[in-house]
């Protein structure tokens, strides 16, 4: 690991400053991990973020990288993707950065089915701005601004990215560190829209307000609830109950966005119309 980190990390930049038993920093380990799988060189990566608790991880890699505005990473990264189509983009995002602020932006692209890996850290709640429930906050879940629990129904952001047309979508958990480091290379690895649900403890606010214990009981609860998506498949409706399927999801082919555009550029300088 300390390998790792001297080659992908910028000097100087850790520690991190993430809360203590936060998944967050899991979850970048997985995305240089991933990159490092591929033998991808550092000037071939981009990493684009947002705004959030997640959005860090950006600041702290030695790739590409924009550290953009709240729910704006999905069309920054676009434009480096149309601008250097051989750039593998990866997108790192929050549950509220990507679904709420960014929701517009989120669905088009997938509709699009550029090729961007979407690595969306899902902590259940606005982590760094106060507490907030988000998009994905499992209903009559506690937040600041739902101190008598949430009545909203959330999304599952995996069948939010599958109805909109990204044609790949997976799952994993920081407690299942080998299976996100596989799904987020996978998704590197295709061409088209990826998107990968990492799900990520945050025990300082949405663990606190939901009396879910530490980090540790936390970390339980993902290994509890995380079942590989064949298991799944086969369980009862009672089975499945309080229980969510990880793994590779979806996978489909569709003409991937810039590659299309470019096909546009060179009709024109032929002189079609």
């Amino acid at each position: 690991m300390e390998q790792i980190i001297d080659k992908y990390f910028r000097p100087g930049r850790l520690p991190h400053i993430w809360c203590p038993g936060c998944g967050n920093g899991i979850i970048t380990g997985a995305i240089v991990k991933a990159v490092d799988k591929l033998a991808l060189e550092k000037n071939d990566v981009a990493v684009v973020s947002g705004i959030g608790c997640s959005s860090r991880a950006s600041g702290y890699l030695d790739f590409n990288t924009v550290h953009s505005a709240h729910g704006r990473a999905l069309p920054v990264a676009t434009g480096v993707k149309l601008g250097q189509p051989r750039l593998k983009v990866i997108v790192v995002t929050g549950d509220g950065d990507a679904t709420a602020i960014g929701g517009n932006h989120f669905i088009h692209a997938a509709r699009r089915n550029i090729d961007l890996t979407v690595v969306l850290f899902n902590n259940n709640i606005y982590g760094m701005t106060g507490g907030q429930y988000s998009p994905l906050t499992p209903a009559n879940s506690k937040a600041t601004t739902a101190p008598y629990g949430t009545v909203d129904r959330p999304f599952d952001v995996t069948e939010l990215a599958k109805g909109a047309g990204a044609t790949f979508v997976a799952r994993s958990t920081t407690f299942h560190t080998q299976l996100l480091v596989d799904v987020i290379a996978q998704g590197i690895q295709h061409e088209g829209f990826s998107l990968i649900e990492a799900i990520t403890a945050c025990p300082i606010s949405f663990g606190r307000q939901n009396k879910m214990g530490g980090a540790p009981d936390m970390m339980k609860w993902q290994k509890d609830r995380g079942v590989m998506l064949a298991a799944y498949e086969k369980m009862t409706d009672e089975q499945k109950e309080g229980k969510f399927p990880i793994g590779v999801l979806y996978k489909t082919e569709a003409p991937e966005y810039s590659a299309e555009y470019d096909k546009v550029i060179a009709r024109v300088q032929k002189g079609a119309k």
